[in-house]
């Protein structure tokens, strides 16, 4: 029992990784319905600012400011610089091509990924760097209930995510920008008629979209203590599986998936193999589409007559 609690805990800390990253995945899909591959390595990049910050401020063994500010730090530089970073992939990549088939801008996210994770190898190698997360948060802090832990990243991550989550729903249903990307998503041409200024939503959606993804780097570097210029590639892939499986354009199917296959990829390790675990989650995209297309909370396309 105490394994299969501890095993729900740790598939749910990395499901909330994936679901943020596929937040950024269905947001843009239901605006502009693109599928942003190089969505993966924004995450990617996000978890190298905040190696770079930490070390910034004397990294993990010689930190010169308390480890809350700098994990707000870390937070904060990683969301805005993914953010921008999504910002310009829109403006110089996918802006051209919005008119264009649809298979123009797909390869050009395809080409933008390879762009991304061969400039971080440039830059700083492709050896692996490790943030030491134990070195500044002590691994016996937490909860400690008989046999399961719950550390400090692992509830740092939960509520952190779910936090976000639920501020982007209040985003989308009760602002004026939330509106405007409704309305986009909806018929970007009437949307434009009516006034909206349709290439700075569409802008602001990329910038919200990777910089969660960009915490959700750095959330993964705390947790997962390695990170190098591949680590995009995966990620990115389970969570546009998890976007797929809880609908792909339903911000709570993309929250929905990304626990579902974080849960899937989980009880595989703990209980089939470490070498299947892949497999099975990429089995299960298979299965929604074969039996649900559309995913948990996706809706049928109107079939015009």
């Amino acid at each position: 029992m105490t394994e299969f609690i501890q095993t729900i805990v740790n598939g749910l800390t990395t499901g909330c990784l994936y679901a943020l990253i596929a937040l950024g995945y269905t947001m843009v899909y239901g605006v502009l319905k693109l599928l942003n591959f190089a969505h993966g390595d924004v995450y990617m990049v996000g978890a190298f600012i905040g190696y770079f910050v930490m070390h910034w401020f004397g990294g993990p063994t010689a930190i010169a400011i308390p480890v809350p500010l700098l994990l707000l730090v870390m937070f904060a530089l990683a969301s805005i610089g993914c953010g921008l970073l999504g910002m310009a992939m829109e403006r110089f990549a996918y802006r051209p091509l919005r008119d264009a088939p649809r298979i123009a801008p797909l390869i050009t996210a395809l080409g933008i990924s390879f762009v991304l994770e061969n400039t971080v190898l440039l830059l700083f190698g492709g050896f692996t760097r490790s943030y030491q997360t134990e070195s500044f948060v002590s691994p016996a802090s937490g909860i400690h209930l008989g046999g399961v832990t719950i550390d400090t990243v692992q509830i740092m991550i939960i509520v952190v995510s779910v936090l976000m989550m639920l501020g982007l729903i209040q985003i989308v249903h009760r602002t004026t920008l939330g509106k405007s990307m409704r309305a986009v998503a909806s018929d970007r041409e009437a949307a434009e008629m009516l006034g909206i200024n349709v290439n700075r939503t569409i802008a602001l959606t990329f910038f919200i979209g990777s910089a969660m993804a960009g915490i959700a780097g750095v959330m993964s570097g705390l947790a997962f203590d390695q990170i190098t210029n591949t680590i995009g590639f995966l990620a990115g892939l389970k969570a546009f599986t998890a976007a797929v499986v809880g609908g792909i354009g339903s911000i709570p199917g993309a929250m929905i998936g990304g626990i579902v296959i974080g849960l899937c990829e989980s009880f595989s390790l703990s209980y089939i193999s470490t070498q299947y675990s892949d497999l099975i989650v990429f089995g299960i995209l298979i299965v929604v589409m074969l039996l649900r297309p559309q995913g948990i909370f996706g809706q049928r396309p109107l079939q015009k007559v």
